[in-house]
């Protein structure tokens, strides 16, 4: 686990407290290390961690090392993000987004519909 501001890397052991049992919302990324897209993806998410800190957690699943996870969510593309608030699957979007589109759906999200 990462320090504040931060991408947690999660795995089976940590996943329902970090994620599914955290006091803020979670931006769950799913990922592969041999995934180009989601190495892009990482360097878009690191800094947006920074900068919602405290209002956003970002967490990482490895589908490799994850599989359970993954297939629990029907994770089936990679890089997916979930939006998880209150253990509640809140929304998903599948593919690399723009740095702007990402931001506009974490503002959204952050300020209900």
């Amino acid at each position: 686990m990462s320090g504040a501001g931060q991408i947690d890397s999660v795995g089976e052991e940590e996943f329902e407290e970090l994620v599914m049992h955290s006091s803020i919302p979670v931006v769950l990324d799913f990922y592969a290390d041999w995934c180009g897209p989601c190495r892009q993806a990482e360097t878009m998410l690191q800094a947006l961690s920074q900068e919602m800190e405290g209002k956003i957690r970002f967490a990482r699943v490895d589908v490799d090392e994850c599989e359970r996870i993954a297939e629990s969510f029907g994770v089936h593309s990679i890089p997916t993000l979930i939006f998880i608030d209150k253990g509640q699957e809140r929304a998903r979007q599948v593919g690399l987004l723009a740095e702007a589109e990402l931001r506009g759906i974490l503002s959204k999200y952050l300020n209900g519909p």
